[in-house]
């Protein structure tokens, strides 16, 4: 399903509609797109994966954005997250915190056709242009700066804690596209980012079980339906054999009981979309 959302329709979950016996991510995969992604809906991914995988994990890091300020704190689940993303996928180079940082980062982004930041971000209402990711050593790096980088070797980008800010205001939905709208300006395929401020282990939970989907040669947007699917069903079979020795239970066992136990609620699945060309 090919969806280009229009106004404050951007702000809902398309997976998270329910007919009544089921929802709709389980009958569809879905594919947001922009009007950067209107004439690259078909370009092939590279056939290995290589990741450039980085995480914000521990301390704590304060951003002032014009008037706003953001406190963060470190994820210790996304450390979780990329070192199980980097047994899945052997082709993995590991950034956490400090080693995280624009001028150690971005070098290595022409060499890798997959990033994935397990990090924070603010998509600002009203500004998006201010709108921003975190690194692991509290760099902020802007809207602004993305159309900078050349991300032209670049299938999917993956923002895997990114948070919304957006409190109890609702804009026309612009800012919400927009990060991956200019990724895709800058060259990638493909960014998958959330609508909400997400649970740290509930996206580790997720984020694994995409790339083992992934790994097994499916589509973006096939990886991510069953990656959500698999939280829903709590049926980890058929990930299991895809990802051959890493099995995804393993991966429930670190996470809290309440957590666990609550995986199927679209809180922790739905806000995930995937922005651009979903092959």
């Amino acid at each position: 399903m090919i969806y280009a959302p229009d106004g404050q329709l951007r702000y809902i979950p398309l997976a998270a509609l329910h007919d009544g016996e089921q929802w709709l991510v389980q009958r569809y995969r879905i594919n947001n797109i922009t009007a950067a992604s209107l004439t690259d809906l078909n370009t092939q991914p590279q056939s290995q994966l290589k990741v450039l995988a980085g995480a914000f994990t521990s301390g704590n890091h304060s951003v002032t954005v014009g008037k706003e300020r953001f406190d963060f704190g470190g994820l210790p689940y996304a450390g979780v997250e990329v070192e199980t993303l980097a047994k899945t996928v052997p082709d993995t180079t590991q950034l956490l915190d400090n080693a995280f940082n624009p001028q150690e980062t971005k070098p290595k982004m022409g060499d890798h056709n997959v990033l994935h930041f397990a990090t924070h971000g603010a998509i600002v209402v009203g500004t998006p242009e201010e709108s921003f990711i975190l690194f692991g050593d509290g760099t902020p790096v802007s809207i602004t700066d993305i159309r900078n980088w050349n991300l032209n070797n670049v299938d999917l980008v993956v923002l895997s804690a990114c948070e919304t800010g957006l409190g109890g205001n609702l804009g026309t939905g612009a800012e919400i596209l927009g990060l991956g709208y200019q990724m895709q300006r800058a060259g990638a395929k493909a960014s998958i980012a959330s609508l909400w401020r997400v649970d740290d282990g509930g996206t580790q939970a997720l984020m694994n079980a995409f790339y083992a989907v992934l790994q097994g040669k499916n589509t973006k947007a096939e990886a991510l339906r069953q990656a959500q699917v698999s939280l829903i069903t709590g049926d980890y079979k058929a990930l299991g054999e895809q990802r051959g020795s890493i099995v995804p239970v393993a991966v429930q066992n670190e996470l809290k009981p309440e957590v666990v136990n609550r995986l199927n609620h679209p809180y922790y699945w739905s806000p995930f979309i995937l922005i651009g060309n979903g092959l």
